[in-house]
């Protein structure tokens, strides 16, 4: 196991009631969309500007995220093209009350850099 979390750290929140499942964990999706906004920050500073999500590879849930969780996501470049960079996230939670740091899941985003059209530009 991971001691350590990968890249910078781009977004951190709490996990609230309001973003549970019928469990009572957090739900997925919600968790999906926190890890495209941090890794968002990383690909828009390289782009200088405007970047799309074109996919996500690999996502893995090791264990379910908890109300009250500090949820941190880390973003770190791994590839860059001439218009796309691919960007490893990585998840990690802080429990309360007990301060215990966890990995709870990672995935590869890819982004591309886009004009005020949509379209794909060369990254600078």
């Amino acid at each position: 196991m991971m001691t350590k979390p990968r890249g910078v750290l781009a977004l951190q929140t709490i996990a609230m009631p309001a973003d549970t499942n019928a469990n009572g964990d957090i739900f997925g999706g919600w968790l999906m969309a926190q890890m495209d906004l941090g890794a968002s920050v990383v690909a828009r500073t390289r782009a200088r500007g405007r970047v799309a999500t074109v996919a996500v590879e690999a996502m893995t849930f090791h264990k379910p995220v908890h109300v009250g969780d500090v949820v941190s996501i880390y973003s770190d470049m791994e590839h860059e093209g001439t218009t796309s960079m691919r960007i490893h996230v990585e998840v990690w939670v802080t429990r309360q009350p007990s301060g215990e740091s966890m990995r709870m899941t990672q995935a590869d985003f890819t982004f591309v850099a886009t004009d005020e059209t949509g379209g794909k530009r060369k990254l600078p």
